[in-house]
């Protein structure tokens, strides 16, 4: 099994309803800049681990696990590992927008840092999409701005928001019936080998590491991935391309885009739906982005490459 180079430590910080995990690597020194780590759909804190023990010098990083992700719980939540609470459905990316910008409060508070001062940020997919979205809502906290892999989706039009209300009532119908449950594996080996499936480019000594973060035991001693079901239905609302590129705009922190040497917008889409082009063309909306590609990776890059992404992240933050 993978051995961490960098342990990391946990705490908790209750947040918004939310007890939210937080896992954090090095010791903060007064007047340095942190480093934030936002994960991405179906994924965990910990799975910066990799990148982490590739940087070539220690600093202080942070990295939460997302609401209904991980080992962040609601604060009505049950006693079992696997209790997400109440929730039936997540905002995105509302809920991780407020969810960020309290957590920074929070630890400002705690490191004994002004109030507001700025971070440096990257966030893989899910996490690239929030981290981009937030640098423009609160531009004045952001140093450094890097997203790994987070595309944004397809443009929507009005006429379909009709469907995608019944789509979303449906599925809210289906989770309350189970069939949106998260599988469950009799052996820790089970969940390493789903990881390996979903990404075969995975080492598997690395998969083993990750499978002890991305799952836990239930009641019945089974393993069951650390995300809540909840998180598979679809948001009601439509994804508004021209809005989002409109907050970019008001992006000041010199901002990085990692894309990985496999297209993930070409395998996620139908032909002509959303391509790398009409992304390239949406990030013109940033007023200082550049670009940067990881060589044999797919959409986890940061599993696949970390050395590659640990270079890129310290050459830009230096």
């Amino acid at each position: 099994m993978y051995q961490a180079i960098r342990p990391s430590r946990s705490q908790f910080i209750n947040i918004r309803q939310q007890r939210y995990h937080v896992r954090t690597w090095g010791e903060y020194r007064p007047g340095t800049v942190p480093l934030v780590l936002l994960h991405g759909w179906m994924d965990v804190s910990a799975s910066f681990q990799f990148v982490v023990d590739a940087l070539s010098r220690e600093r202080f990083i942070i990295a939460p696990d997302w609401r209904g992700f991980g080992l962040t719980r609601a604060l009505a939540a049950g006693p079992e590992v696997t209790d997400y609470g109440p929730a039936d459905h997540y905002l995105s990316p509302a809920e991780y927008l407020a969810d960020l910008d309290f957590l920074l409060d929070a630890l400002d508070a705690e490191l004994g840092r002004g109030s507001g001062e700025a971070i440096d940020l990257v966030g893989h997919s899910m996490g690239g999409n929030v981290v981009m979205v937030y640098a423009g809502v609160r531009p004045q906290r952001v140093r450094r701005l890097i997203n790994l892999e987070g595309f944004g989706l397809p443009a929507t039009r009005p006429a379909q928001a009709a469907s995608r209300y019944a789509s979303w009532i449906d599925q809210l119908k289906s989770l309350d019936r189970g069939k949106l449950a998260m599988p469950r594996y009799d052996e820790l080996e089970g969940v390493a080998q789903r990881l390996i499936k979903t990404n075969p480019r995975l080492d598997p000594a690395k998969a083993r590491w990750l499978a002890r973060h991305w799952s836990a035991q239930d009641a019945e001693g089974r393993w069951q991935l650390l995300g809540d079901a909840a998180h598979k239905v679809v948001n009601p609302h439509l994804y508004h391309a021209d809005e989002v590129q409109a907050i970019w705009r008001f992006i000041t922190a010199p901002t990085l885009m990692v894309e990985a040497s496999d297209d993930s917008l070409a395998r996620w889409f139908k032909p002509g739906q959303y391509t790398l082009e009409e992304f390239h063309q949406r990030l013109t909306a940033v007023p200082d982005c550049r670009r940067a590609r990881v060589e044999d990776a797919g959409h986890m890059l940061h599993h696949d490459q970390p050395a590659a992404v640990a270079r890129l992240i310290e050459d830009f933050l230096d």
